[in-house]
């Protein structure tokens, strides 16, 4: 894998300074806004605050989906919500049912299955609904690149509704319907996700934000990996609010399955806890019971459901876990591995639902483009994920175009279609597309650094401060606080040599520290000089809160030792401190 590289965004003293006085926040806090764009102290303001929110009327053209949806509400013809089978789209589907419930409307809906429906709307399912006796078709999270099937669904006398907010068509064709998209309909931000476009919706046709499905908002929003930045910001931290205090039994149940306390949900445990467990339905069976999860008005029927989804999230682990070992096995026996620029990886009975997630976890690990195909009689289907910054793996699936049935995606991820006797040829062609891009630099592992900060300065008012900045996620990550003179003492095997005790000593003092899953490998020599880099957060066990430091990258200073020259001074003179034995903990996760 190498050794992380690090990156330290220059960092104008003048302009720290400014925000430390204009709005009072410490040094390290200052050189995280300027590091990340916010100079000015106005945005670093509206950012801190999570206050960016549009109205809904800033959608154009979302005044014909309401007039559409009242219609069909007042005459009591069916309406049919369809979604898709992760979380936002049964988040956006429920959010939608549950606005219709309240206006008393004829409403259903309709979740595809992974394996037999596929991704968004199709012929086939237009077809059904029709006999069934759907009016309205109201699509959430799919259908923007649907303009055939929104055609035809219009021909069997239907009235369709378009309400997305993935990517148009190359050609930019657009159904033939009213569309409620933030880059399509010109709305201020653009990066909301399919929930909280259909939150939008329904404000418009209820008249009131319906702040009782913030909780979905923000589930789906973390889940769906959008940015967390603009108006995301304001809908995920008030959506944290409204989920600790959520009255739906599903939610409360979900959150007792996964052992996440309602007082203290954030981010992290929406993202680890929560939406995997939703997600699993949809991944290896269908996404139907995550969806009685959040209707459901029943206690003990929503606990059933989450005991059950519970249930299906350990199979799935397990199923990963096959298909990891079995794909680990292949890039084994591949010759030079520090060759090779792309992983293609094939096996038989592999699981659809899950590869994608393998091969996230593979390309982290390996820092390269990894696709993971599941065979099945002579065709596969694969899940792709770019490895590092500098691979655009749609653009790779383009140029192997030739040996691919169907491909589609983004920079980041993808997925594709192939024959199997191409398999071994589409991994040469994209192995070789690599090779001419990605260099062994762009390969190694990048640890971008927030803030350059003193031993000293790391502290519960400075952890606590941070979490000013939450929530953490996709374009807003958890803040890297960097020491750039470290050494690790001490190592002490625990929990049967898997984990270690050890000592993070600095020119400021010392701090206990674990590393959990390295064994006594810490990638660092005891007593040589490191560059390492930390998290700060607020730790809170057995009802103490203490600060906490999570390490993040170290490696050997062996390097020209690395200087932050534009980072200002500390703003009170230094003495020489005295070794500290109350710093925070420091922990390492492999």
């Amino acid at each position: 894998m190498g050794e992380p590289r690090f990156e330290i965004p220059e960092c104008e003293p003048s302009a720290v300074e400014r925000l430390r006085r204009e709005l009072g926040v410490s040094g390290p806090v200052a050189q995280v806004l300027v590091r990340r764009g916010m100079a000015d102290p106005a945005h670093a303001q509206s950012f801190i605050a999570a206050d960016e929110e549009h109205p809904y009327t800033a959608f154009a053209g979302i005044d014909a989906a309401i007039a559409t949806l009242a219609r069909h509400i007042q005459a009591g013809t069916r309406i049919t919500i369809h979604g898709d089978y992760d979380v936002d789209g049964v988040c956006s589907t429920a959010v939608l049912v549950r606005s219709l419930r309240r206006l008393h409307a004829d409403v259903d809906w309709y979740l595809p299955d992974r394996a037999s429906d596929g991704y968004g709307l199709s012929l086939d399912t237009i077809r059904r609904l029709g006999g069934r006796g759907t009016r309205l078709l109201v699509t959430a999270d799919c259908a923007i690149t649907a303009v055939e099937e929104v055609a035809a669904a219009r021909e069997l006398g239907m009235d369709v509704i378009v309400s997305d907010h993935h990517s148009v068509r190359a050609d930019g064709m657009l159904p033939d319907a009213p569309i409620v998209h933030p880059a399509v309909c010109g709305y201020p931000f653009q990066a909301l996700c399919a929930t909280a476009v259909a939150y939008k919706l329904v404000h418009g046709l209820e008249g009131r934000a319906p702040l009782e499905d913030l909780d979905l908002v923000a589930l789906a929003t973390i889940a769906d990996v959008v940015p967390l930045l603009g108006e995301n910001r304001a809908l995920v931290r008030r959506g944290l609010r409204a989920l600790a205090g959520t009255v739906k039994p599903g939610l409360r149940a979900l959150m007792a399955v996964a052992r996440v306390d309602p007082a203290r949900v954030n981010e992290r445990s929406v993202a680890f806890g929560l939406a995997p467990r939703l997600n699993a339905a949809g991944r290896l069976y269908r996404a139907d019971a995550g969806l009685e999860l959040i209707l459901s008005q029943d206690p003990v029927r929503a606990a059933q459901i989450a005991q059950e989804l519970d249930r299906v999230n350990h199979e799935r682990r397990v199923v990963e876990r096959t298909i990891s070992s079995e794909a680990q096995a292949q890039i084994a026996q591949i010759g030079d591995l520090a060759e090779r620029r792309a992983f293609v990886l094939a096996g038989e009975g592999w699981h659809g639902g899950v590869i994608g997630i393998v091969a996230s976890r593979l390309a982290e690990t390996h820092h390269r483009p990894v696709v993971l195909i599941a065979l099945e009689g002579g065709r596969g289907r694969g899940s792709g994920r770019a490895g590092c910054e500098a691979f655009d793996l749609l653009a790779g699936l383009t140029a192997c175009s030739e040996h691919l049935s169907r491909y589609g995606g983004h920079r980041a991820a993808a997925g594709l279609e192939i024959e199997r006797e191409r398999v071994a040829g589409f991994a040469e062609a994209l192995d070789a597309y690599a090779a001419s891009v990605l260099t062994n630099e762009d390969m190694a592992p990048v640890e971008r650094v927030d803030a350059v900060v003193e031993g000293s300065e790391l502290g519960m008012a400075l952890a606590e401060e941070l979490e000013g900045l939450a929530p953490f996620g996709q374009a807003n990550p958890p803040v890297s606080l960097m020491i750039g003179e470290a050494t690790f003492a001490d190592v002490r095997p625990m929990g049967e040599g898997k984990h270690a005790r050890f000592t993070v000593r600095s020119p400021a003092g010392r701090a206990r520290a674990v590393a959990f899953n390295t064994g006594a490998h810490l990638g660092v020599a005891e007593g040589e000089p490191a560059q390492a880099t930390f998290t700060l957060e607020v730790n809170e066990w057995g009802g103490v809160s203490e600060p906490r430091l999570v390490l993040r990258r170290a490696r050997p200073a062996h390097a020209p030792r690395i200087e932050d020259r534009r980072r200002p001074a500390p703003s009170t003179p230094r003495a020489t401190p005295e070794p500290r034995t109350d710093l925070p903990e420091l922990v390492l996760f492999a």
